[in-house]
């Protein structure tokens, strides 16, 4: 007779699976408990010894948020933006292949700032949110990031009831501050494009310049 494998198709075959895989779930539960509660439990710091994540030495489950895991260094997490070194280049936005990452520049006609590392910003950030709801965690924003201010950070525990507390906004203009470069910007650019027809008028106005002289060589013809 073939024995079956897995769920008896009988009545009381159905009972008795059930009571052996409950014993013997109920013995690794044990057999864990007692590892637990026998082991040294490992603290954070720990996390370089060797062994840290053998289940046989060590704590299985921790007390959390009392105790963490330790994050690697070269993890992916949470975002995050140091604004007064931003240049507000728009690469990350544009790299971004979700599109998590959303900029409003306002450019201005002179220098601004000076970032940390020396470079001159010369934009406004009147807007700068990353949704991390949407965000694919690949990293290729801070990649293409020249002032290395937009960084992935070891925070992963940023969870939130309502999707829309996951964009974060770290623009620090105010409105009115908005509106007063907006103008500021549309008044420069007025401006220019007035100075611009300024010349042209002026340049029209001249009279022309005499026709260059024509000329024609004389070809030669050997004898």
């Amino acid at each position: 007779m073939i024995k079956k494998i897995g769920a008896n198709s009988s009545y009381f075959g159905n009972i008795t699976e059930a009571i052996q895989t409950s014993i013997h779930g109920l013995k690794l539960s044990i057999i864990h408990l007692k590892n637990a509660l026998s082991k040294r439990r490992i603290g954070n710091d720990s996390f370089k010894k060797d062994g840290y994540f053998d289940p046989e030495s060590s704590m299985v489950t921790l007390k959390y948020p009392e105790e963490t895991l330790p994050v690697p260094d070269n993890g992916r997490y949470k975002l995050d933006l140091e604004i007064d070194d931003c240049i507000v280049c728009d690469k990350c936005a544009k790299v971004c292949p979700v599109d998590c990452i959303e900029i409003d520049p306002i450019l201005s006609q002179d220098v601004i700032g000076e970032t940390s590392d020396g470079t001159a910003k010369r934009i406004y950030a009147a807007k700068f949110d990353i949704d991390m709801a949407k965000c694919c965690f690949c990293g290729l924003c801070t990649y293409v990031c020249p002032t290395e201010c937009l960084t992935m950070t070891k925070s992963y525990d940023f969870s939130e009831l309502d999707m829309r507390e996951l964009t974060y906004s770290f623009a620090e203009m105010s409105e009115e501050e908005v509106t007063a470069k907006k103008v500021l910007f549309e008044e420069a650019q007025e401006k220019k494009k007035a100075e611009k027809l300024k010349k042209d008028a002026e340049q029209s106005s001249k009279p022309s310049t005499s026709a260059r002289p024509k000329f024609s060589p004389k070809v030669i013809k050997k004898k």
